[in-house]
């Protein structure tokens, strides 16, 4: 298939503007702590709306749709556990993980919080948390890269060899120029697309079907299991998809923008105008995956793409169902979520290489200047790396993204908890804690359970850090100052 003028119009717009933010965002950078965090700055809007297209990434417009276009409504646990997670982040993160970074020597990163956190065994903390950073957001990153190259591959019929580099090379370019501000502030601009497309498409399809009546009667003629919410995999399916929300606890691109805020007054604003955009963004990729199965059951001659991969839903219905210069518009949304997520993973692993490998082991005295350079070019060696494991055309999307997200949200979710709120956790604890999530989450695919591998992750790492804390000597004295101050003034904001 050949991409129409008005595609390669409206794309190239897209493109240009993504790439012009990057540019404005280079004369804003002028230190390691402006390239990583925006010099702490975002407001409650941008806040909100980057944290939530960092976390939206191609999935919510390709994996999810997809998984309920093939499955049915039983897939749509993965959104209401991604719901229920998010908010509890949100309320009982967001303002404690703000307040603690700026205590702990203004840390930058993860690994730079947890090294200060715990003052007993911090660079081996810094060592295994980047370790744990790079090996699973190359995973991530790879999900991003496909997700692109699928869109490419798709609407412009390019071989996915060459998809791969197309759809990678803007997000790379703004990424690499512009760093966290750059990052966050494209961010805003698409979520803002993605929840225009999610709006939109759901509704039209639907009408096209003929209504919502006979949307869900066509879809119980075609499988009337579809719309069973406990499907083939049974209660463990379920309880799996619910899991995906505690996995929001660890996610490094997440919490970042949360360090990132102006300041702790801005976190209740930033967590509605969040989780209004991701409820309605969720509805959405729901509406399309399950209207898409009556729409393919009417028109079997244009739906014959999704027999091969079904996270091709909302391409083929938008470019069926809209003019082409609409559909050019709703599809940049596609890469929009591609690039937003992509962009603060790649942010994330340049901020491991640079801020905890390079300046902490390597050049501890390295100048700004040098550190930001050292940055941008980890950026780039981290994006080679993902598109090299997203080489495979088999590649699914949904996939790749669970695996990541069960790795850090077991790896660094119950560590960022409950460092945050129990004073007599222990470096040693923090440690056992981080290594037992990954190491059981890795293991876990090995073992064939339908269990999904982020609830004994979670569990796991959990135990280790509460034991590891209890059989090793409490923290000095310095250590569990700092946390009561955090504490009372956490009390005295309000939370």
């Amino acid at each position: 298939m050949t991409a129409s003028t008005p595609l390669l119009i409206t794309f190239g717009i897209y493109l240009l503007a993504m790439v012009g933010i990057g540019l404005a965002a280079w004369r804003s950078t002028s230190n390691l702590d402006d390239y990583i965090l925006g010099g702490r700055s975002l407001g409650g809007f941008v806040t909100a709306l980057s944290a939530g297209a960092s976390d939206m990434s191609g999935w919510l417009l390709m994996g999810l749709p997809g998984a309920l276009f093939l499955t049915g409504v039983s897939e749509a646990w993965i959104a209401i556990g991604l719901c229920v997670g998010a908010w509890m982040n949100w309320h009982f993160v967001a303002g404690p993980l703000r307040v603690y970074t700026e205590r702990t020597d203004n840390a930058l990163t993860l690994p730079d919080y947890f090294t200060t956190r715990f003052a007993a065994n911090g660079k081996l903390l810094r060592i295994v948390s980047a370790v744990v950073i790079l090996v699973f957001f190359a995973v991530y990153c790879a999900s991003g890269i496909v997700a692109g190259a699928r869109l490419f591959e798709s609407v412009f019929g390019l071989p996915y060899a060459q998809a791969l580099w197309w759809g990678a090379a803007a997000t790379i370019l703004y990424t690499l120029i512009g760093g966290f501000l750059a990052v966050s502030w494209t961010d805003t601009v698409q979520a803002s697309l993605m929840i225009f497309a999610l709006l939109l498409t759901p509704i039209i399809v639907i009408i096209g079907v003929g209504g919502p009546g006979e949307t869900l009667n066509v879809i119980e003629q075609v499988d009337p299991s579809r719309l069973q919410w406990i499907g083939g995999g049974g209660v463990i399916a379920a309880i799996s998809a619910l899991a995906w929300g505690l996995g929001y606890f660890g996610q490094p691109h997440i919490l970042a923008r949360f360090m990132a805020a102006d300041s702790l007054a801005v976190i209740p604003q930033a967590r509605r105008i969040g989780m209004t955009w991701m409820v309605l963004c969720l509805l959405g990729a729901i509406t399309v995956g399950l209207s898409g199965i009556a729409w393919a059951a009417q028109n079997p001659e244009l739906a014959a793409a999704l027999k091969e991969n079904p996270e091709r839903v909302f391409i083929v219905l938008t470019e069926a169902l809209f003019n082409p210069w609409i559909a050019g518009i709703l599809l940049s949304a596609i890469l929009a979520a591609v690039m937003s997520t992509l962009s603060c993973q790649l942010l994330v692993c340049s901020s491991a290489l640079t801020e905890d490998f390079y300046h902490g082991f390597v050049r501890p005295k390295a100048g700004e200047r040098e550190l930001v350079w050292v940055g941008r070019a980890a950026v780039l060696a981290v994006a080679l790396l993902a598109i090299f494991i997203a080489r495979d055309p088999d590649s699914r999307v949904l996939g790749l993204v669970s695996y990541a997200w069960a790795g850090f949200g077991a790896a660094f979710g119950p560590v960022v908890l409950i460092s945050l709120f129990w004073g007599r956790m222990t470096g040693t604890g923090a440690l056992l804690g981080m290594l037992a999530g990954a190491v059981t989450v890795i293991l876990w695919k090995f073992t064939g359970s339908p269990l999904y591998e982020m609830v004994p992750g979670f569990i796991a790492s959990t135990v280790a850090i509460v034991v590891g804390s209890l059989l090793t000597e409490a923290p000095n004295q310095a250590v569990q100052a700092r946390h009561q101050q955090v504490q009372l003034s956490l009390r005295e904001s309000g939370y």
